[in-house]
Formats: C-alpha cells, sequence, structure tokens
C-alpha cells in the first residue's frame, strides 16, 4: 500500500498522514512514513519527540548527497552518477516510533537550474526506490505540488489523498492536484473533507470536488488542536469514532 496526502497548507494533512501511519502500525502493517513536506513536521505528528531526537533531511544531508551523487566538485552541475545506490538510506536514516519507521526526506528545488541539480535527483531516485521496490506500506506527506514524483514513480502510488478544509482555496488546490496528477498519468485522485464542522460545509465541499471522489470526512476536533499544541501525537487522542474513519480509508486500498 503505497499512499501519497496532499493539500493546501493547514488543511490537516499532516494529521491526517500520522493518524493512517500509526492505525497501519497498530494493525500490524510494516510501515515507512516519508516527510516530504518543506514544513517537516511529520515527525511530530507521529509522537516522535523532536527534541531527542536530531531530525535532518536527506535532501540537506551534503555528505550523503556527495556520496551517492559523485565528487562534491560535480554536485549541481550536472555531472553526477545517474543511478546512484539508495537502497540503504531507509535504513540507515529512519527513527522508530510505535511501530512507524520515519524518514525525513526534505523538499525539491522548484525552478531554474534547481531542476536538474543531484539532490533533486537522488531524492526522485530515493522515492522511486521506495514506492515501487519496498515492500511496506508507504504513507508520504507532501506539499501542495508533485514535483517529487516522476511519471514512473506516480504509478507505483496506489492513491493520492487531497486533504480539504471548508475554503475555496484548499478546494481548488485539490482541483490543480488532480490535474497535476492526470498530467502524468494519474487517475486516482480522492479527496478527505477535514475539519468539517456542519452538514452544510460538507455539502459545499462535495458540490465543488465534481471530479475528485470524496473517500470520507473528519469532524473538526477540538482534542486534536489540544493534541498538537502540547506536542501529542493525534494517533494518541483518537476516539473510536475517528479510528473507525482512518480504518474505512485503509480499508479502500488494502
Amino acid at each position: 500500500m503505497k499512499i501519497a496526502v496532499t493539500g493546501k497548507g493547514g488543511v490537516g494533512k499532516t494529521t491526517i498522514s500520522s493518524l493512517i501511519a500509526r492505525r497501519l502500525a497498530e494493525r500490524d502493517f510494516k510501515v515507512l512514513a516519508i516527510d516530504a513536506d518543506a514544513d517537516a513536521n511529520f515527525a511530530s505528528a507521529l509522537g516522535i519527540d523532536i527534541h531527542q531526537h536530531q531530525i535532518q533531511p536527506i535532501s540537506k544531508m551534503d555528505e550523503l548527497i556527495e556520496e551517492k551523487m559523485g565528487a562534491g566538485e560535480n554536485v549541481g552541475q550536472g555531472l553526477y552518477t545517474l543511478n546512484p545506490f539508495v537502497g540503504d538510506v531507509p535504513e540507515r536514516f529512519s527513527i522508530h516510533h510505535k511501530g512507524v519507521d520515519f524518514l525525513a526526506v526534505g523538499t525539491i528545488t522548484k525552478g531554474g537550474a534547481g531542476c536538474y541539480c543531484a539532490d533533486n535527483k537522488m531524492l526522485k531516485r530515493l522515492l522511486n526506490h521506495i514506492v515501487l521496490q519496498r515492500q511496506e506500506a508507504v504513507i508520504i506527506d507532501m506539499e501542495a505540488g508533485l514535483e517529487h514524483l516522476s511519471r514512473g514513480t506516480a504509478k507505483g502510488i496506489d492513491a493520492f489523498i487531497v486533504v480539504v478544509e471548508p475554503g475555496q482555496r484548499s478546494i481548488e488546490t485539490a482541483l490543480n492536484v488532480k490535474k497535476m496528477a492526470k498530467d502524468i498519468g494519474i487517475e486516482k485522485v480522492y479527496a478527505i473533507a477535514n475539519k468539517v464542522r456542519s452538514d452544510e460545509e460538507l455539502e459545499l465541499i462535495q458540490s465543488f470536488l465534481t471530479d475528485v471522489e470524496l473517500l470520507s470526512h473528519i469532524p473538526y476536533s477540538g482534542s486534536i488542536s489540544t493534541a498538537d499544541l502540547k506536542g501529542m501525537s493525534p494517533a494518541d487522542s483518537a476516539g473510536d469514532e475517528l479510528t473507525a474513519t482512518i480504518d474505512s480509508i485503509i480499508k479502500k486500498f488494502s
């Protein structure tokens, strides 16, 4: 099971990513959680003590990139190993917590010559390896763009889940992700409505998401907000109703 979770900043995609990852682990899946978001909050959402663990994304590990991609003086100049071995990276740098292996990957450099730099090439190679070759459940917490994914890698994803909240910009992001996914040959884009306060809000979201299947909705939860303020994982405060909702989402792809 390979799931990429995306959406506009602040909609709760990291919260939902952590709920799915932790619930899969509780159900005895082998789980790898990937943080590919610039905000890098996935670790704390999983319940990892970020003060105890020094978390550095792969994209910022210059020595590792040099090791994998070639001589340091060639990094960023288009002269590097085209197919570096990255199979050891998850084991070397992941953090294990409550049944979940967590790996901070980092973000793709956007625009200009950055599109061709060594760290971008390595991250895409790493994601390709994780999605297409590793035999485990993978949950990727992504930014709203799909820059991390090549056409080949994207075809290994079982679902793109776009988290939306009641708000026009959030819904526009979901529709844009649907279009971007289609551009790389992917049709399986779903949505989860989060922080829903009323039936009216849910009906409005459904009316706008005409081309995206709505998997489920999650009501606004004060307990999740409180858990976040306390630095706790939302999975540690999820009630039976929320757990059942996450189970229904997992069932769709398992």
